[in-house]
């Protein structure tokens, strides 16, 4: 039986920057983290957009408010001091028709509220940022965002926490739990605190440990187009306005950290929790009760879920998607989107007693463990302050006199 001060279930990078501020805290503390697959960044954590947010789309009361700013400019330091790539092209939010310019307005009021800056501009100054760009009459100027390479920070989030002596366990699913102890398909490991960061399965192994059983996981389906056009033909990041009754900011074009233009991603309803493609990792009865909690939000249609899901759907067809995104950006043809990218699945939690989609993230601690069961976008950008958080909560339901300092 293998022992572990801290295991942490998830090496994605929810799960990687927790155990950091774990191992910064306890640097005698004997800290695992489990990972499923063959290698990390199999899931979200690699197949993310990439876009370092700068933290003016939420309210000021909201966690993601408080820790995207900040994850923002920590991201930037990181990466830059480990010489990684990163390309700092800020970002255009645009109106589509007259009726967005109050939702463009209500983001800058936003922004201000979180200490984010951002400019309201007009068509004339957007497009000395962008060309191409289309607006009606004003647009949201973000000079804070930018991209990196999600697999490339993935890697040196592994190598730092290889250095300060974190042990992760490759294909190493966790399976259950046995008292104290958790059981992989390798070995069994006593854990003196378990740290749930699971992402796609958080609410299953959060329920395993008696934990927010109001709640279970939503997969939603995130698609890219890759255009073809030389690097530097988009500047800047374009996104629209988005219905901020929903957690979804709408299809946009990102500019890669190699310059390179993408449209997405799309939010598909998902049919189980690794539905990438075809029928790989198909489960009949997870599969049930994704489509059972689908068509309850169906049924109920907040936030008008009917007619997104319904042209989320549509998104399927690269034309449709292509004539979606031509509404933000001039010169868009279909011939130049050819090229799909890895699809990416958003693990959305789903409160099924209220019967809606939880829009900020969601933790839940007790003296064995702590859970990270919403952890949706922004949490690339946030993850290092939300790491302090996640370990403040794991302090406060924890015997701290059983760890090592």
């Amino acid at each position: 039986m293998k022992t572990a001060d801290f295991l942490v279930i998830g090496g994605g990078v929810v799960g990687l920057t927790i155990a950091l501020e774990l191992a910064r805290r306890y640097p005698k503390a004997k800290i695992v983290v489990l990972e499923k697959e063959k290698e990390l960044a199999q899931h979200g954590s690699g197949r993310n957009s990439g876009v370092l947010h700068a933290g003016f789309y939420y309210t000021a009361d909201s966690l993601k408010a408080r820790f995207t700013r900040e994850g923002n400019a920590r991201w930037k330091r990181f990466v830059k001091e480990r010489g990684l790539r990163i390309n700092e092209c800020g970002k255009l939010v645009v109106a589509k028709h007259q009726g967005e310019i109050e939702g463009l307005k209500e983001l800058k009021r936003r922004g201000d509220a979180n200490g984010v800056e951002t400019h309201l501009i007009s068509l004339e100054e957007a497009k000395k940022i962008e060309p191409r760009v289309k607006t009606t009459e004003l647009a949201l100027w973000s000079p804070n965002t930018a991209t990196v390479n999600p697999l490339e920070c993935m890697a040196a989030l592994a190598q730092e926490a290889h250095r300060q002596g974190i042990e992760i366990l490759l294909e190493s699913p966790y399976q259950a739990r046995r008292g104290k102890s958790v059981i992989t398909p390798r070995e069994v490991i006593s854990a003196g605190f378990v740290v749930n960061a699971a992402g796609l399965y958080a609410d299953q192994v959060a329920h395993d440990f008696g934990v927010g059983l109001r709640y279970r996981i939503l997969p939603f389906k995130g698609l890219y187009l890759y255009g073809s056009e030389p690097k530097g033909s988009l500047r800047t990041n374009i996104y629209p306005v988005p219905d901020l009754r929903n957690t979804f900011l709408g299809v946009h074009f990102t500019v890669t950290v190699d310059g390179r233009a993408k449209i997405g991603p799309t939010a598909i309803p998902a049919f189980w929790r690794e539905h990438y493609g075809g029928l790989r990792g198909f489960n009949p009865r997870e599969s049930l009760s994704i489509l059972r909690d689908e068509a309850l939000l169906w049924l109920r249609n907040d936030f008008g879920f009917r007619s997104l899901a319904l042209e989320e759907i549509r998104k399927y067809s690269r034309p449709f998607l292509v004539a979606q995104a031509a509404q933000l950006l001039e010169g868009v043809k279909p011939e130049n989107y050819q090229t799909w990218g890895r699809p990416g699945i958003r693990a959305q939690l789903y409160d099924h007693q209220a019967q809606k989609l939880v829009m900020d993230f969601v933790v839940e601690a007790n003296a064995e463990g702590v859970h990270v069961l919403n952890a949706i976008s922004p949490a690339w950008t946030a993850s290092m302050p939300f790491a302090e958080y996640v370990v403040d909560k794991a302090e406060m339901g924890m015997n701290k006199k059983a760890v090592p300092a």
